[in-house]
């Protein structure tokens, strides 16, 4: 992934160019390897580069042969390789699995993201036309947002963080997953349309244990098109842990495949779901983080050696998390608790993960929200209400897991894949009957149940285990307590610290009704004020909080769930 800024229709673009070269130099970090820009007509496109597919011919604005259209993309299209097979009447001018979104537009245009299989946001400029079309992934993976300034009605701008739109415009939008924006219309329009998106729809599907287990190493499979070395964020529970088990067996098959007649120069998965690995690596690197005694240290020790990782191990101090909080909350953009106190320790990992020369890793965000992961499901008074629920969840990915994934790893140029939010797999089990995804604790069925048994292999002698049995069906332990039960306290005491009685007693009058309602918010509010004071971008912010209709804790924190239980490393 990279980062790319784009003003459409400015009143003087030459004059403007600086500053755009100055908004997009805002999130080189990015992309650090290469930067890039075009002017034409009124319209200035710009990118920040992170190569990890056609690392030799992958710069990017990309401008079609003909001159007329110009692309900038932060985004990884996993099924670039079909596409260019399909899409022969074009001239392409590199390798880069982005490109094939110009003749996408070209044959299909405004439908065109519906075609793509990946993470992306994108914004493409039509110089005949002087139009501008923009999309964003179906599910938020990658961050975009769209501003516009009172100033200069007429122009529009995209970025791939706030931080590049704040000093000019005073109205500002997370543009909104699944969508396409039409200058020519002015409008957003929703691409993604499955049938699971209708929150008061039901799903009656049988659950298919063998379609879950196929379809999520598919998942898999795709997201290791790399030409760079890569690795997987393992913290020992359920998700990370099963995506770093597929993980190891798909590098197996591949390093061993020798009918495997994918050009070379290219990188993905062929029409018969053929990989090809360029990275150089022959075994995963797979990645820890805790504080000393962690309970995610252990649990991903043992993983990381029953499936035959090269595993890293890293620590932090509850003072090096506190340090760095101001830097986490720049680079999130977003003062909810929930996210802040997971990121941080994501975005201390991909800073050591960076300095190892990785670039990419596989992670386990979307998992809790397909199959109602967090404990406090167990609280749903009926599947119904869990299905909606869970719907709900998905829809909002981008304003918390996926955002919390994507900044704290891109703040270090380190890009973050998810295979759970693989569209064919969303298809799949968010169709599955929700009255197979109850928590039920007294019949043994904990949370995520049907997810466990599809990678359960007790009755397959002739399969090799996923996981360790005890990994398995480990108990949900959410990552901001995973990392060792006394950061969320340590966080709790610090902005007990910083924050007075009689300044909790008067909150900001421009923060309206968006109260905090603790001493930690509050002082998460006032940092995010310090780096971000405009209304704008306090509008962009949603925050994470458990379904307080179901009677639960107004801590996010998996640990104030009824039924958790403490992890011991035996």
């Amino acid at each position: 992934m990279c980062g790319i800024f784009a003003a459409y229709q400015v009143p003087d673009v030459q004059a403007f160019k600086p500053k755009a070269l100055e908004y997009s130099k805002r999130i080189r970090h990015r992309g650090p390897d290469w930067s890039g820009n075009r002017v034409a007509n009124s319209t200035i496109l710009c990118h920040e580069r992170l190569a990890i597919v056609g690392l030799e011919s992958g710069a990017q604005p990309i401008t079609s042969s003909d001159g007329r259209y110009i692309l900038t993309v932060n985004g990884e299209i996993y099924n670039h390789i079909k596409l260019r097979s399909q899409l022969k009447d074009y001239d392409f001018q590199t390798l880069s699995d982005c490109e094939v979104i110009i003749p996408l537009v070209e044959k299909y245009g405004l439908d065109a993201p519906q075609y793509l299989d990946g993470l992306f946001a994108w914004v493409l400029y039509d110089t005949k036309k002087d139009r501008v079309v923009a999309a964003r992934d179906p599910i938020g993976i990658t961050t975009l947002y769209m501003g516009r300034s009172s100033k200069n009605p007429k122009s529009l701008f995209f970025a791939s963080e706030l931080k590049s739109l704040v000093d000019e415009c005073d109205n500002i939008i997370a543009f909104p997953p699944g969508n396409v924006y039409d200058s020519d219309t002015d409008k957003l329009t929703r691409y993604f349309k499955p049938d699971w998106f209708d929150e008061k729809r039901i799903p009656h599907e049988v659950v298919d244990y063998k379609a879950i287990r196929e379809t999520f190493e598919r998942a898999v499979r795709k997201r290791l098109m790399a030409e760079v070395p890569f690795g997987v964020l393992l913290s020992g529970g359920l998700d990370s842990s099963l995506v770093a088990s597929i993980a190891t067996r798909e590098i197996a098959k591949a390093a061993h495949d020798e009918d495997d007649e994918q050009p070379e120069e290219l990188t993905g998965m062929d029409d018969a779901g053929h990989l090809r690995l360029t990275s150089g690596w022959s075994r995963l690197h797979s990645y820890a983080i805790g504080i000393p005694g962690a309970p995610d240290l252990g649990a991903a020790r043992k993983v990381a050696k029953f499936i035959g990782t090269i595993h890293h191990e890293h620590h932090f101090t509850l003072q090096e998390g506190f340090d760095s909080l101001k830097d986490v909350i720049y680079h999130l953009e977003t003062y909810d608790v929930t996210t802040i106190r997971a990121s941080v320790p994501m975005y201390l990992l991909s800073r050591k993960i960076k300095a190892q020369g990785v670039k990419m890793v596989l992670s386990g965000e979307g998992s809790d929200e397909i199959f109602g992961g967090y404990l406090y499901f167990a609280s749903a008074p009926n599947a119904e209400e869990f299905h909606t629920e869970c719907v709900e969840r998905v829809k909002n990915l981008h304003t918390a897991d996926c955002l919390r994934a994507n900044k704290s790893t891109m703040a270090w140029g380190l890009e973050a894949r998810v295979p759970f939010l693989d569209k064919e797999f969303l298809q799949l089990c968010m169709n599955i009957d929700p009255k197979y995804k109850l928590i039920d604790q007294k019949a043994g069925k904990i949370e995520k149940y049907i997810l466990r048994k599809a990678f359960d292999t007790t009755d397959e002698p002739d399969v090799k285990p996923y996981l360790p049995k005890e990994i398995l069906w480990r108990q949900k332990e959410q990552f901001s307590d995973g990392v060792g039960y006394s950061w969320i306290d340590g966080l709790k005491e610090l902005a007990e610290k910083q924050v007075s009685d009689e300044e909790f007693a008067h909150p900001k009058p421009e923060w309206g009704s968006d109260i905090p309602h603790t001493k930690e918010a509050f002082f998460y509010r006032v940092l995010f004020d310090q780096l971000f004071p405009s209304k704008a971008a306090a509008a962009t912010v949603v925050r994470w909080i458990p379904n307080g209709d179901w009677g639960c804790a107004e801590d996010p924190s998996g640990r104030y769930a009824k039924i958790h239980e403490a992890y011991v490393d035996e």
